[in-house]
């Protein structure tokens, strides 16, 4: 079958090297990509028809929803644009979600209803990666992961059947869903059940003595209800989505202004924090608007990675702390979790680190001039040492397209499990532009 024949047998739009709208068809949000041919899906049967091209012509599968992830930058593969797909629809407590719906657009449809769902930070990130990798959201600690609050999915498999999962159809699958990333096939509709959210009371402050402010906030988040999870933020001057310096968010799940500002007495009044403001505002409010990719200035890579402690220790925070000052283009970045987060056991998901309470990422930009190739072993050894502290990594929040990173996200147990779904849905491997399940 050539393009030309895929293109007569889908509504949607099929864009090849040699098309004008090429260029801005293989721009993510991340990047730029090379792949042999672009479907622009416009309903499920064009993802079927996609798919049995793939498979006919021996390619590659990737998915692009938000556009977001690093995996775009592939050479080659079918990818599939499931944009179009973005139907958001209510019923009582049960949303469905397109595949390729964002979470701007979720939040915008959910609230006017006094609705919410855990998600990520970030507006224009998609709905489908975020999901299918995990999740760690502004209400981890009161919902758990977004994957805790999906109950179903639509799937086109590698074969380019349209199958149902859920707990009682191909559990198996369903397991493997939610962590296991975009390893078994194309996901066209999540179902998610949401929760009762009239609004929230959102806090920041700034840092002016981060080693100090990390134990106070640690300390108050050991006993903190799961309304609250935090956010620890330290960035460069150089870093356009965020004010230069520490600062802390707080995310309280309602409208409990009085309870919020108790709870978070002990930092807002804290000499390590100044600046203090707290108020009630809607969760869309407090998504981020990311730039998009610009080519004249491509962000840099960094050296370093993320990883999920048991808990936030003095060590660690001074490791942390430590290894932010050493490199004034570097990043540091912690979230709470725990809660609801810690509710879902090990195995009842393919994401497994149910017993963190911290999440922690930290990073030095590859900057030439500024990370020599010294610098840069130090930054390796440092990270390592952090990253010894944890028990795990956190697909979602790393640019690395190395192969190999796959084995920091599951424990032996997991990983054999992902992999005998694997072998059942997709034992050619055609979902392979990801964190891949394979061998």
């Amino acid at each position: 079958m050539t393009p030309a024949q895929l293109q007569a047998g889908v509504a949607g739009t099929v864009v090849a090297p040699s098309d004008p709208e090429w260029d801005a068809a293989r721009l993510f949000h991340s990047g730029i990509g090379e792949p042999a041919l672009i479907v622009r899906a416009a309903s499920v049967a064009d993802v079927r028809a996609a798919v049995t091209y793939a498979a006919a012509e021996d390619l590659p599968v990737g998915v692009r929803g938000g556009g977001h992830s690093a995996w775009g930058s592939l050479t080659g593969g079918l990818l599939i644009d499931l944009s179009a797909l973005s139907e958001v629809t209510i019923d009582d407590h049960r949303v469905s979600v397109g595949g390729g719906a964002t979470w701007g657009a979720v939040a915008a449809v959910l609230t006017p209803a006094g609705l919410g769902i855990s998600s990520g930070d970030t507006a224009s990130v998609g709905v489908g990666g975020l999901t299918l990798g995990g999740g760690i959201g502004w209400m981890v600690r009161a919902w758990g992961l977004a994957l805790d609050q999906l109950v179903g999915a639509q799937v086109v498999t590698a074969t380019g059947d349209v199958v149902e999962a859920s707990a009682t159809e191909h559990p198996d699958l369903f397991w493997a869903l939610r962590g296991g990333g975009g390893n078994f096939g194309v996901v066209t509709r999540f179902d998610f059940v949401a929760h009762d959210l009239p609004g929230i009371v959102f806090a920041t402050v700034r840092v002016v003595d981060p080693e100090h402010a990390l134990r106070e906030l640690r300390d108050v988040m050991r006993e903190a209800p799961r309304a609250l999870t935090v956010t620890y933020m330290d960035v460069p001057a150089m870093d356009p989505n965020a004010p230069p310096g520490a600062t802390v968010s707080a995310c309280w799940a309602g409208t409990d202004l009085e309870s919020a500002r108790a709870t978070l007495a002990p930092v807002l009044n804290s000499p390590a924090f100044v600046d203090a403001e707290i108020a009630a505002v809607s969760y869309p409010s407090i998504l981020l608007d990311m730039p998009g990719y610009d080519p004249e200035q491509p962000a840099p890579d960094f050296v370093g990675g993320n990883t999920l402690l048991l808990d936030l220790t003095d060590d660690a925070i001074h490791a942390l702390t430590a290894f932010r000052a050493a490199r004034p283009a570097s990043i540091l970045f912690l979230r709470s979790v725990g809660g609801a987060y810690g509710d879902v056991a090990a195995d009842a998901t393919a994401f497994p680190f149910r017993s963190a309470q911290w999440f922690a990422m930290a990073g030095a930009f590859r900057i030439p001039g500024v990370l020599d190739a010294d610098a840069e072993v130090a930054a390796e050894h440092d990270w390592a040492q952090i990253e010894a502290l944890g028990t795990g990594s956190y697909g979602n929040f790393t640019t690395s397209v190395d192969r190999a990173w796959v084995h920091k996200m599951y424990p032996d147990a997991a990983w054999r499990r992902l992999l005998g779904v694997k072998h059942t849905w997709d034992p050619a491997n055609r979902f392979s532009f990801n964190h891949n399940i394979s061998g």
